[in-house]
């Protein structure tokens, strides 16, 4: 498999600030649906940091593992992993106990025409790891889905805003949340709740689908015409220091780019690093699916890797064939309908 480059390689990669918060903990990290997209590069950067502040905290990864790569990956890094299916209730009570959680499992793709599985894998599942997790602290990841299309020029909702989701997807995700939520409040769970979009590295993302598009002469339409991205190495550590704001009075967190980027601007720099002239058609709506990431970025600092890095390393890894996940983001929906 071809060596991937800078921002994946950095992906696992601890900063000083991840190594002293590993330093300041004890006991069990209990990392659950470990096997997905996310999973293996945030436990490469928890072993990293946990190996450099001493070992003191144990990590566990938790996940069905259909992807035996996956598992094997994450055993590589000395992490302990443990097959579960967390809309099992007897799968659920087996797992070990934990002083710290970081909840990754979830479905999108595939949901539209699906609902009831959606909606047990995104409320059902978490209600269950809430209940068997109530003393420990919790990092949940959710989406930014569950806020309503926002106009552009508003720079998109901060966390006071409440959430009015937009289809079954991003309802069943507002679920999660709220599962969360009654553990906190019901038994004192301290929770944090992270919403997240768009997370980008160089085999996933909506930088891949718009450059993969441009290599195959797709058309790319435009009426989602305004993205956040954010680098995946940056989002990793910020739901692993987010334990620290965990909060029997849920913490929520907007965890995207900085800034509201224009999808057309993007498509013409990818095109530009890769010699074609992207297709665009349509024209940019009014409204986009974003968020206002200002508490994130003050309370977490910027991500080392830049936008511009990622769109000029995305197109040099697409235009020479280098692996992806396959899985398309499907950013583009305005129907949530994925």
């Amino acid at each position: 498999m071809e060596k991937l480059r800078h921002s994946n390689e950095e992906m696992i990669v601890a900063s000083d600030d991840l190594v002293t918060w590993f330093g300041q903990q004890t006991g069990r990290l209990l990392v659950v649906g470990a096997g997905g997209k996310l999973g293996p590069s945030l436990l490469g950067l928890a072993a990293d940091a946990n190996r450099r502040a001493g070992q003191p905290v144990e990590i566990v990864a938790a996940s069905r593992f259909s992807d035996d790569r996956a598992r094997a990956e994450i055993e590589r890094l000395g992490v302990t992993t443990v097959a579960a299916d967390v809309t099992d209730i007897d799968d659920v009570r087996a797992l070990p106990d934990a002083d710290h959680v970081v909840y990754l499992a979830g479905a999108k793709f595939g949901t539209d025409g699906n609902e009831s599985a959606t909606w047990a894998a995104n409320t059902f599942a978490p209600g269950l790891v809430a209940d068997r997790y109530r003393g420990s602290r919790i990092a949940a990841l959710s989406t930014g889905n569950v806020y309503p299309l926002s106009p552009v020029a508003s720079g998109g909702p901060d966390e006071s805003i409440a959430p009015d989701p937009v289809g079954e997807y991003a309802m069943s995700c507002l679920g999660r949340e709220r599962m969360f939520e009654y553990a906190a409040h019901a038994f004192g769970t301290r929770v944090s709740l992270i919403r997240l979009n768009y997370a980008v590295e160089l085999r996933y993302g909506v930088l891949v689908d718009l450059a993969q598009a441009i290599v195959d002469g797709k058309t790319i339409d435009l009426s989602m015409g305004h993205v956040n991205l954010v680098w995946q190495g940056y989002v990793n550590e910020v739901i692993l220091r987010s334990l620290d704001h965990a909060s029997a009075e849920p913490f929520r967190l907007n965890l995207a780019g900085d800034e509201v980027l224009s999808v057309r601007t993007l498509a013409h720099a990818l095109g530009e690093s890769l010699g074609i002239e992207p297709v665009l058609a349509g024209q940019e709506a009014d409204t986009a699916l974003l968020s206002d990431a200002t508490l994130c970025h003050r309370l977490f600092g910027a991500p080392r890797v830049t936008i511009d890095e990622l769109v000029a390393e995305t197109a040099a890894w697409i235009g020479r064939g280098g692996e992806t996940h396959g899985k398309p983001t499907k950013f583009e929906r305005r129907d949530g309908k994925f």
